[in-house]
Formats: structure tokens, sequence, C-alpha cells
């Protein structure tokens, strides 16, 4: 009987511990001044050593699981303390004494939220260590816990939450949250589990736990709308990166739908405080985001398809099915990936899904992700997010440029790659190059690149048609080539050294094929321009082989920069035996002439 009521008053003095603890780390450690952050986390792990100490004995005098479970969770609570005060080494060995103590009891009630919250911080531990292997095996432990336990749950059986554990008397009434603290950190297990195989780079795996994740967050109706509907956004883009156009659509239009929820609920409410307006803020931001990431749908779902049609074999390959998902056998089992408590047909039925074959289906498509731009477009200004802006202006280019693909009238064409043009030199103009170099860059060279799509559609018409072209015509031609080139030249120009005004020896990785490839095309360009003055054609030619000279001598020097350019370097190669055969005989006329009109004059 003695010994009953010394335990009691153990239990009561623990309780009283434990609430101390609770309130030091979830209420008193927010409030701790800048010059001691930790203030509050070290009056708590005092309490929690010397709790430890209590439950020690205790275990040791009797085969208790209570004792057990509750030196369970002083330990957790100092492996958690010791992590967040940036002890790590002495955090995971709290946290792994806290395992070891518990895994022969790991399904029982009492065990099961210790033992799994002890793994998933084992989990995290050692990704932020940089071990995502050491990483993945303590959340997969975590995950078959939850599995074995949860195969043999019943109302009997429920989880027991930590402060049950310190109670001296069972609660009347059971506690908030009680019964989805086990789903709750499961939960976590998936999206720790997603973190983790993105960084052992099996990207399908990490997908499919992230949209367990989402999935999951919905069911339970615990999540933050703007965060879910910004990372269902993203997880369309690994979807239509692997060609499951179905599935990032999905995943689009679930995340549309909770921010249109989101939007509802705050149309509902009344105020205008800052808190308010932040919200306010940050739904318009992640609508932008989201409006972006369809219009990426659009793009990639173009862009592909353009890829399809110009390759025979995809072609032959795609007809039978007739559907864009038939290259997501890498994603593996993909069909469960839907979120089926969400009515989502209004939102999807908008943009298909399949492979475009024709002109009137890419318009559609064209239509819909110009809209989503537009949208985008309205947050991120010129004047607040230049950069953001100009990666907008890029997309819009592109789905021209896409566009234009599908379309076959010639003029049309010329006229989509024209808007592509007003479109990107519309931005560039306000852009100072000291200030945003790189986003000039990537601005020169696709107006370069531009430029010279619409040179190619003019010497297609002209080379198709048996007149003789007009002055006009050959103006156009050279207006564009000049064009073309003064880009492509600004792009390299920007790459030269500041102090020497040279090329760098060696290009950066991120730069080099666009650089060599801006050779190439200079040297083609110079060669299309038409002139009949034939000094001014040496001229010319002059710079062609300069250009592709450039290109075989570098990648003479750097070897590695052969895999990049494989198939410009054989031509560059042929280019400078030939012209400088072509520039002796246009020297040698270019001599006569002058002789000739030398002797007329004399």
């Amino acid at each position: 009987m003695a010994t009953h009521s010394m335990n009691k008053e153990v239990l009561v003095d623990l309780q009283e511990k434990y609430d101390k603890v609770r309130k030091l780390l979830d209420e008193d450690s927010k409030r701790d001044p800048p010059s001691e952050p930790y203030k509050s986390k070290y009056a708590a792990s005092v309490i929690l050593t010397d709790m430890k100490s209590i439950l020690v004995k205790l275990v040791e005098d009797s085969d208790c699981l209570k004792f057990k479970a509750m030196l369970g969770v002083v330990s957790l609570n100092l492996g958690l303390v010791s992590v967040d005060t940036e002890e790590l080494s002495t955090g995971e060995e709290q946290l792994m004494n806290c395992v070891d103590s518990l895994c022969d009891d790991a399904l029982k009630p009492e065990i099961i939220l210790i033992l799994m919250t002890a793994l998933n911080q084992l989990g995290i531990l050692w990704s932020e260590r940089g071990d995502p292997q050491k990483s993945k095996e303590y959340l997969d432990r975590a995950e078959k816990l939850y599995e074995e336990f949860t195969a043999h749950l019943s109302s009997s059986t429920a989880a027991v939450p930590f402060h049950d554990l310190f109670r001296t008397s069972s609660p009347e009434m059971p506690q908030p949250d009680t019964e989805n603290m086990l789903e709750r950190l499961y939960t976590l297990t998936m999206y720790y589990l997603a973190q983790v195989h993105g960084s052992l780079n099996d990207h399908v795996k990490s997908a499919a736990y992230c949209h367990t994740t989402l999935k999951r967050q919905l069911e339970s109706k615990d999540f933050d709308p703007v965060d879910w509907a910004l990372n269902s956004a993203t997880l369309s883009q690994f979807f239509m990166e692997k060609n499951g156009f179905s599935q990032a659509r999905h995943h689009l239009a679930a995340a549309s739908y909770i921010l249109d929820q989101y939007e509802s609920d705050l149309n509902l409410q009344e105020g205008n405080d800052e808190t308010f307006e932040a919200k306010r803020e940050r739904l318009r931001h992640r609508s932008a985001d989201v409006a972006r990431c369809w219009a990426k749908y659009g793009l990639m779902l173009l862009s592909n398809s353009r890829e399809r049609l110009m390759s025979e074999e995809n072609e032959n390959e795609e007809e039978a099915s007739g559907t864009s998902n038939s290259n997501t056998e890498e994603l593996g089992d993909v069909k469960h990936l839907w979120f089926t408590s969400l009515e989502l047909s209004c939102y999807e039925d908008q943009i298909t899904d399949k492979h475009i074959l024709v002109y009137e289906d890419a318009r559609k498509v064209f239509v819909d992700a110009q809209k989503w731009l537009a949208k985008a477009k309205q947050y991120y200004t010129l004047d607040e997010h230049a950069s953001d802006c100009v990666q907008i202006v890029q997309d819009l280019s592109q789905l021209y440029k896409y566009l234009a693909f599908f379309e076959e009238d010639e003029k049309r064409q010329s006229r989509m790659h024209k808007r592509r043009v007003d479109h990107l030199e519309s931005v560039l103009k306000e852009l100072n190059p000291q200030y945003y170099l790189l986003v000039c860059r990537q601005l020169w060279y696709e107006l370069g690149e531009t430029y010279s799509d619409i040179l190619d559609i003019k010497l297609q018409r002209l080379q198709m048609t048996d007149e003789r072209p007009t002055p006009h015509a050959l103006w156009k031609v050279n207006h564009l080539a000049q064009q073309s080139i003064s880009n492509f030249s600004k792009f390299i120009e920007s790459l030269r050294d500041a102090s020497t005004k040279k090329m760098p020896a060696r290009l950066n990785e991120d730069v080099l094929r666009p650089a060599l490839i801006a050779y190439f095309r200079v040297g083609r360009l110079y060669s299309k321009i038409v002139t009949p003055d034939k000094v001014v054609q040496l001229q010319y030619l002059g710079k062609s082989l300069d250009a592709y000279q450039f290109l075989v001598d570098y990648c003479r020097n750097d070897e590695g920069a052969k895999k990049y350019v494989s198939v410009e370097l054989a031509v560059c190669e042929d280019m400078v035996k030939l012209l400088p055969l072509k520039l002796e005989k246009l020297k040698h006329e270019v001599q006569q002439e002058g002789q000739e009109w030398k002797h007329v004059h004399e």
C-alpha cells in the first residue's frame, strides 16, 4: 500500500514536471530574448534530465510498460531539445536511446507514437547531415511500423498520446486530436520520404510519396490551402516532364480548385488589417505561380507534341494508343495518383491531355496558356519582379514558336515569329544589361534565333518561286540576317572578359553550347546576306570564316566541348576548308574587276 502511495506521489510529480516542460517548449521558448534564444529549452532540458533519473529507477524496479513509455517520451524530448539547440551528436544519441529501449514493444499503443516520432526525427537528422540513404532507413522503419500497427487497429488499441502517459487518472473525455496524432505522424513520414527519395534521385517514388502526402492532408483537412496548392502544382511539373499529362493536369486542377475555395472563404471574411491583407497578398502571389505552372503545362504539351510529330518512330508508336501517357511506363503504376475526393472535371475540361496533331487544337492550347501567362503577369510586373516578368515573356515567345510549327501558311508563321520579336524587344529595351546581364543574354540569344527563324521562312519562300526577287524582298532578307547577327553578337560580346575584351579560354558549361551555336549561326548568317558589291561580299565571307574558325579552334583546344556541338562542328570543319577557296576566287574577281576599271579609265 505504501509503495502504491509512493508511486502515485512520484507520478503526480512527473505529471507536474511534464506540464512545465511542455509550457517551456510550447509557449515560453517563443518569447525568449535574442540574447538567450535557448533559455527556455535549456530550462526544459534540466527538468527532463531530472525526470529521466526518476524514470530510470522506476523502470529498473518495475516491468511496467507505462514507465518505459514515459522514459521514452523523456528521452525523445531530450533528443529534440538537443537538436534544436544545435547539439546534434547528443541529440542523435538520445533519440537512438529512445528507439533502442522501445523497439521490443514497438506495436504497443503506448509506444507507437513515441517510436514513430523518434524515427522521423532521426530521418530528418541524417537527411540534414547529407546522408539520404541512412535517413531513408529510419523513415522506412517508421512507415512499416504504421502499416503493421494499423493492420490490427481497433478501438481498444488506439495509440496513446504522450500527455496521457503522464496523467494519474484516465481523462473522462477523449483528448482533442488524439485519434489524428498517429495519422499526422504518418503523413509527416510520407512527406520526409518524398524528400529523401528526391535526394536519392528516385524521382518516381518521390512523386508517389508527394502525392500520398497531399492526398492524406486533403482527407484529414489538415493543411494550409496555399501551400497545398503550390505543392500540387509543383508536383505536376514532374508528371509533365515524364509525359504524364493526365496526371499533370489533374494536379494542376486540384491546385486551382483549392485556391478558388480558399479565395471564396477569404471573401466571406471581413477585415482590412495587416494580417488579412497579408493573406490576400499571399493568395495573389501563389495564384500567379499556379497560373505559370498551367502555362508551362501548355508549353510542354505543345513542345512534346512537336517533338513527337518530328520523330517518325514516336509517331508510329503513339498513333496506336492515341493518348499522351504512352511514355509513362517509367512512372510505374500511376493509376492511383488521383484526388478522388475532389470534383475537378470543370478545371480539367479546359485543356486537353492528349498530344496535339493539328493547328486548331494547338491554337486552343495556345490561347489557354496565353491567358494564364497574362494572369501571372498581373502579379509579376517588370517594375517589381523583373526576372520573373522576363521569364513570362520568354514563355509567351515560346508559345508563339510552337504554335508556328503547327501553322502551314508561311506568312502566318512569319507573323507569329514577329510577335515573338515584339514581345522580347519590348522587355529588353527596359532592362539595363549592367544589372540584368544574365537576363539580357537570354533575350539577345532568343532574338537572334527568332530573326533567324523568320529569315529561313523568307528564304524558303524565295526558293519556291521562279520569279526574280524584288529589291524589297532582298532588303528584307538582309535586314533579318543583320538583326539576327546583331543579337547573337551582343550575346557573344557579353561573354568576353571585361578587362581584356577576349573570350575566355574555357567557357562555363552553362553558356558553352549557346556560345558555340551563336558563332555557328553568325557564320551561316553572314553567308546569307545578298549584295552585288563583291568587296562587301569579301568582308562578309571573311566574317563568316572567322566565326566558323572560332568554333573549330575552340573544340580543338577543349576536347570536351565536341560532344555539345558535334553536328555543327562537322559543318564548320567543312566550311573552314571550302571558304578560303571561295575567298581566293572572289579576291581574284575583285582584283580583275579593279584592273578592268582602271584600264577603262586610263
